[in-house]
């Protein structure tokens, strides 16, 4: 793992995006998959279970029968022959998703969805979905994890609508890069505390804050922690009497007022992405943000550029 080659990594985001989006133009890359069977599994672990979680959802509310677990569980959902397991890994190696992709091969139609073609996890998978993100030389799930959530929201939304809200994520992207001189320092200072960073983020997009919470710990070895934002009141809010409590919001949540009535009576500092929140201690705006769909594919990269802003003042 390498801080200089991860904000390289970062760099590269939009030209991916447009890349991604090119493909997409050229057709689906499941072919239909979610019409083919009575339900589906998404199998990873990591940032690749972050992004199958909020696919899964969007899945179900369409009336699909979908589903993310962890590819370590012992027990999850039977193969069988009207079932469509998609295994994510973008290394192509995990030890748990081969495992998982052991119990469905032969059993299940497997997808594998992964950034290396002809790696281990493509191995006795019926269809297998390039992630076309690069090498990512910092040794980070950055470009990978937006990847895999732009190509899984394709079950549900279908290619094309998918490559435009690429490309407008890949403008989005390009923007909060472009301005980092405007909002990277203020925001590198605001969650730079003795405590730790949180990451509160709705269910709906709860992969985001996961994410962010990863790159912390990932990156530059901090204390970090995900949690929605309902939820939040009922888990998180303990820490904000004890704690130097500092923390990134994702707004878009009805329970956002709730939280941020309890950071503001408490003296707690948040920075919010992609909105604003009445008590919140500074703001990261950037174009579409107004798109909760962009913003799903776009937001995480504020932390991650903090993360990597902290990961080198530690290196």
């Amino acid at each position: 793992m390498n801080s200089t080659l991860f904000g390289e990594d970062l760099e590269a985001k939009p030209a991916a995006l447009e890349a991604l989006a090119r493909q997409l133009d050229a057709g689906d890359p499941f072919e239909g998959l979610a019409r083919r069977f009575d339900r589906m599994v998404f199998l990873g672990m990591g940032s690749s279970r972050y992004a199958a979680g909020v696919a899964a959802g969007r899945l179900r509310a369409a009336g699909v029968d979908a589903v993310a677990e962890y590819a370590s569980a012992a027990r999850g959902t039977p193969p069988g022959p009207r079932t469509a397991a998609v295994v994510v890994s973008a290394s192509g190696g995990s030890r748990e998703t081969l495992d998982a992709l052991a119990r469905h091969a032969g059993r299940s139609f497997v997808v594998a969805l992964t950034n290396r073609p002809g790696s281990p996890v493509t191995e006795g998978a019926d269809l297998v979905v390039p992630m076309l993100a690069g090498e990512e030389r910092g040794g980070v799930a950055c470009r990978t994890f937006q990847h895999t959530l732009a190509l899984l929201l394709t079950l549900a939304e279908g290619s094309v609508a998918v490559a435009g809200l690429v490309r407008r994520a890949a403008e989005a992207t390009a923007d909060l890069l472009e301005r980092r001189p405007e909002w990277l320092a203020d925001a590198v200072a605001l969650l730079d505390g003795p405590h730790g960073v949180y990451t509160i983020a709705p269910a709906e997009r709860l992969s985001s804050a996961e994410q962010s919470a990863l790159m912390f710990r990932e990156g530059p070895r901090r204390q970090a922690d995900a949690c929605e934002t309902g939820d939040w009141a009922h888990v998180d809010v303990y820490l904000t009497k004890t704690c130097d409590y500092r923390a990134v919001l994702f707004p878009g949540s009805r329970y956002d007022d709730q939280a941020m009535e309890w950071i503001r009576q408490r003296g707690s500092r948040v920075l919010t992405v992609g909105g604003e929140a009445e008590g919140q201690a500074a703001a990261v705006r950037y174009r579409h943000d107004d798109d909760p769909d962009v913003t799903l594919l776009t937001e995480t990269l504020v932390p991650e550029l903090v993360a990597a802003a902290l990961w080198r003042g530690t290196a």
